[in-house]
């Protein structure tokens, strides 16, 4: 008897550590003919990723503007839309198919526009603001060479 609930506890155990590496390790991802992952979701689950990507490159228009103004508070204001508060939306289904190196660039992206927020508020340097801007916009270009979402067939 007590050979028998240890052998279900690991076989529990397995299921467990599988689940979990899918979960947050893997994703849902197949690679694609172009050479990128292609992380598969449903429609909707694309769509607000890609809605966040479009807010990503509308705030940056809105920085550079800022900076180019010389409205430092522009700046600020629109990087914290941004910021790690906009991630809080995004349902934890949606988060289990995304590969980890994924969530990763997400949130180090999303905590970068955040620090720019508070340097422009505090610093007021546009020449400063200008270059976290281009060191956040190294994880656009990295996420978008190595990924692309496409709708399940599932």
């Amino acid at each position: 008897m007590h050979k028998t609930y240890l052998i279900v506890i690991g076989f529990l155990l397995l299921v467990i550590i599988a689940g979990s590496y899918k979960f947050i390790i893997q994703g849902s991802v197949v690679e694609s003919e172009d050479g990128r992952m292609a992380i598969q979701l449903a429609a909707g689950e694309r769509d607000l990723i890609l809605d966040e990507m479009r807010e990503f490159l509308a705030t940056v228009q809105q920085i550079t503007k800022g900076v180019a103004e010389e409205d430092m508070q522009l700046v600020a204001v629109s990087a914290k839309k941004v910021g790690m508060a906009a991630q809080q939306a995004v349902p934890a289904t949606l988060v289990g198919k995304l590969p980890l190196a994924f969530k990763q660039l997400g949130f180090d992206t999303h905590k970068q526009f955040d620090q720019l927020a508070l340097d422009a508020e505090s610093l007021e340097d546009g020449s400063y603001s200008l270059e976290q801007l281009s060191h956040l916009m190294n994880n656009c270009v990295a996420c978008h060479e190595a990924y692309r979402l496409d709708v399940s067939q599932k």
